[in-house]
């Protein structure tokens, strides 16, 4: 119900008003997001990197219903590559890139050729791309520009949702040598034909899929910030004899970072989501939504104001 609610506020201008105007907005969007344009995306991902900590970067912008929007992104990539490779961040930092951004819910061939672009750049400056999966309706086009990306750019990583009844098979397919494979739980709000709607079988897929990656010649990333996946992430690598080279956890900016200094504390690579840009508000609900439990960061944070 939370949930629902939280994703209904998402899409909510009148929400999206007063969540930016609230004076306490900009202590809890800077728990959550890095800033606002590429210096602030450097800053951060430079002192994640002191404590060990590798960072994928998504520069925030779905809503693209224009070529020249599509464009805006495709260059804020390019600007940010050539600033990670000049300040030699590229070998802890990658970027995550949605092709929603990139248009493609208007034009997937534009949407093909501005990641292109992005990953021509990744490739040059020494790191990698991988594309974020949203909503199930984009999932089979998504997949597709990311087979055609991979044909020059092996690399390329690819997110699947644990949530989405598909997502094994997907698991099954991608889990082939040098994939790279983001498992996540997933954000959106699913129709129970292509979703699993409780949280106890969106779990038990996860571990399901996870299964599948670790026992195949991939590299997985598995992105959970529960303690009950992560210890079983742990336990299935060393079931299937996975050094430390071979996979990573992966957890959002803001979110446990206790744990993800204690994984690198145990040895592990641990990559963290850090968001950057403008349009930070429904990524924001996302991550309320995906984790109702930071609801109370907001709570405490209002209370502290008044």
């Amino acid at each position: 119900m939370l949930r629902s609610v939280i994703l209904a506020a998402s899409r909510s201008g009148k929400v999206e008003k007063f969540v930016g105007s609230a004076p306490v907005s900009r202590d809890v969007v800077r728990r959550f997001v890095a800033g606002t344009g590429t210096p602030d995306a450097l800053r951060v991902t430079g002192e994640l990197a002191g404590s060990g900590l590798r960072t994928t970067l998504d520069y925030l912008g779905e809503d693209t219903l224009t070529p020249e929007q599509a464009s805006v992104t495709r260059d804020e990539y390019l600007t940010l590559l050539a600033a990670l490779r000049e300040a030699e961040l590229t070998g802890v930092a990658e970027v995550s890139v949605k092709l929603s951004a990139l248009g493609q819910a208007f034009d997937e061939d534009l949407a093909e050729t501005n990641a292109r672009a992005i990953c021509a750049a990744a490739a040059e400056a020494g790191t990698t791309v991988t594309l974020d999966m949203e909503d199930h309706t984009t999932a089979d086009s998504t997949l597709t520009i990311l087979n055609s990306l991979r044909k020059d750019y092996p690399s390329t990583g690819a997110v699947l949702q644990s949530y989405l009844r598909r997502t094994e098979q997907d698991c099954r397919e991608l889990a082939t040598a040098g994939s790279r494979v983001r498992l996540c739980k997933g954000a959106y709000s699913e129709p129970e034909h292509v979703a699993y709607q409780s949280a106890l079988d969106v779990d038990k897929s996860y571990v399901r899929c996870m299964n599948v990656l670790m026992a195949g010649q991939g590299y997985p990333m598995l992105a959970t910030h529960d303690p009950r996946l992560i210890a079983i992430g742990e336990d299935r690598a060393r079931w299937f004899d996975r050094g430390p080279d071979e996979f990573e956890f992966q957890l959002l900016y803001g979110v446990r970072p206790e744990e993800q200094r204690r994984l690198v504390r145990e040895g592990y690579h641990v990559r963290v989501y850090v968001p950057y840009g403008t349009e930070w508000y429904g990524y924001l609900m996302r991550r309320l939504a995906e984790r109702p439990a930071n609801m109370m960061f907001f709570a405490r944070a209002l209370a502290s104001k008044k």
